[in-house]
């Protein structure tokens, strides 16, 4: 009996033994399917055709769009945004660089758990010392991040430990997390660390970053390409695609041309003009979404010969007015952009806290802009033209090549001024021209544009802070108290009732003083080659999730087998 019963259990528990090894196995195999699945999905390469280069690699030096897209591939955040885009409290973020984060009891701190498996391209661990490193580099005067004015809640960031980043707050807000880290690109103390602050461009680093993220810099020909591959061995995993390449174009024209003569993948500045061409096209596909950008005609409100004298003709709040109620802003927009965009609400997109229903708007009306000069002693000459106390009324309109959207509307806005005696000189420049002009305040006005943050983080772009302080984009630098109140007061408070009504109020302020006028609302429309396979295309960034992009293999064009790079 004993006999019999030690066989049974020795038989049980070779056919349990057995049962084990067949579910080990099976589970091996589907994980070796996975693998295969993973591997034939990834690879391939998309190459984006823009207009205008890179303005910076180094997040703490970015302005423009190309530098943004560059670096939020290569460098990582503690955590990254939603596609709900949700900016009050934590709800909807993922985590990147840290594992985990905890609340203290007051709110007026978080603290951030790494994850221990990250690591910099160049294989060093990423720490919490490089967060306390990268909040410092933000904030320092001499480096004059343009987003410096958008970090004020953050009062320090600490590191107990290796692994522990802590951000400590001036005051509570809903946007506490999302200040911490949408505008935080984490870089690396060990290598930037030493370079002077106020040369940081000028530092090795800036011609050949290291990051962290899925991507990782390959090379970079200014004003020709620039090229990230796929961190094979990244703690987050590879990314999908093995490259991606920024082709660089001097001009709107020759980039759309790469993209309809199948040298390009992607192009994110298409134009009315371009749609029935791309659609005729099998290679080519169209989405449309919400988008985060608006256009405008930027007032300088000091003189741009002596900045702490008011323009000479700008400077004046009703001339102001008068030039904007001579600009049909409906028909600019109809006749540059077609059906793709909407007239501006203000320094605002719609859906934005503060622009529910209407906002008052200074309207079209060239009869009272013409009374509004005549009482300014504004007086024509037998030219028609404008003048007053022998200075006339002339302004520079500068208009950067690099949008044809806002060389186009240049003209009209010319015309269209000249009706009511006004002398428009345009000035076309070169994207990195115009940049140079705008940061150095040496225009009268300017054709500008903004790609926004997810929450309405106005007071760099039109606050007295960003008109002030370093590295401010606040180029017409106007400012007003009561502005700067009802922004602060807005990005503050807990309630959403009152931060919509300080919003509203804030943006009621702003179109009153006309420091510009607000012209246009684009929508976001992206060209796609067909064989691509986009996900996630977020409102803020298209680019976000470019990672996880694929292209269908049975489709792939030469350019896509060229295979992912070894890891450095």
């Amino acid at each position: 009996m004993t006999h019999n019963l030690l066989r049974m259990k020795s038989s049980a528990g070779s056919i349990q033994l057995c049962l084990v090894s067949y579910l080990l196995l099976l589970s091996a195999c589907e994980k070796a399917d996975e693998s295969a699945e993973t591997a034939a999905a990834s690879g391939g390469t998309v190459v984006i055709a823009v207009a205008a280069d890179v303005d910076a690699l180094i997040p703490p030096l970015v302005s423009g769009v190309q530098g943004r897209q560059v670096t939020d591939l290569i460098f990582d955040r503690l955590a990254e945004i939603g596609d709900s885009l949700n900016t009050t409290g934590d709800h909807g973020f993922r985590p990147r660089l840290a594992e985990r984060w905890t609340w203290s009891a007051d709110s007026l701190s978080i603290s951030f758990a790494l994850n221990p498996r990250a690591r910099w391209h160049d294989g060093k661990p990423v720490t919490a010392r490089d967060v306390r490193f990268t909040h410092q580099l933000f904030q320092d005067p001499e480096v004059a991040a343009p987003l410096a004015a958008l970090l004020a809640n953050i009062d320090s960031v600490t590191a107990p430990d290796s692994l522990t980043a802590v951000f400590w707050f001036k005051a509570r807000s809903p946007r506490q997390f999302f200040d911490a880290v949408y505008n935080l690109a984490i870089v690396p103390e060990h290598l930037l660390g030493s370079a002077p602050r106020s040369q940081l461009r000028a530092s090795p680093f800036a011609k050949s970053p290291v990051g962290s993220g899925r991507f990782r810099f390959a090379r970079w020909e200014p004003t020709v390409s620039l090229e990230v591959v796929s961190d094979t061995g990244n703690y987050a995993g590879r990314a999908k695609l093995d490259r991606v390449i920024w082709t660089v174009s001097p001009d709107f024209t020759t980039a759309s041309t790469k993209l309809l003569a199948g040298e390009a993948d992607v192009f994110d500045a298409v134009r009315p003009e371009m749609i029935t061409e791309i659609q005729k096209n099998p290679a080519l596909r169209l989405v449309t979404y919400p988008g985060l950008e608006y256009g405008f005609l930027q007032f300088n409100l000091r003189s741009p010969q002596r900045r702490s004298a008011p323009h000479p003709i700008l400077g004046d709040r009703q001339t102001r007015v008068a030039l904007s109620m001579a600009l049909d802003r409906e028909s600019l927009v109809r006749n540059v952009f077609d059906t793709l965009a909407l007239v501006a609400l203000g320094p605002a997109v719609r859906g934005y806290v503060g622009t529910t229903g209407t906002l008052p708007q200074i309207p079209y009306d060239t009869a009272g802009a013409n009374r509004i000069l005549d009482s300014l002693g504004w007086r024509r000459g037998a030219n028609g033209m404008r003048a007053r106390g022998g200075r006339p009324l002339t302004l520079s309109l500068v208009a950067p090549t690099s949008s044809r959207n806002r060389s186009r509307m240049s003209v009209l806005i010319q015309e269209q001024l000249r009706r009511i005696g006004a002398k428009v000189e345009i000035e076309s420049v070169d994207n990195a021209a115009f940049l140079t002009r705008m940061k150095d305040r040496s225009f009268d006005a300017a054709l500008g544009g903004w790609r926004l943050d997810p929450a309405p983080g106005i007071r760099q772009t039109w606050g007295t802070a960003g008109s002030r302080g370093p590295g401010g984009t606040n180029f017409g630098s106007y400012e007003s108290a009561e502005f700067d109140l009802h922004v602060d007061s807005a990005l503050m408070t807990m309630d959403p009732a009152k931060a919509n009504a300080h919003m509203r109020r804030a943006y009621e302020v702003i179109i009153a003083d006309a420091p510009a006028v607000w012209l246009y609302e684009p929508l976001s429309t992206l060209a796609l080659h067909s064989r691509i396979r986009s996900v996630g295309l977020r409102r803020d960034a298209w680019w976000a999730n470019l990672a996880d992009w694929t292209i269908d293999p049975a489709a792939r064009l030469p350019r896509d087998n060229t295979g992912p790079a070894p890891t450095q």
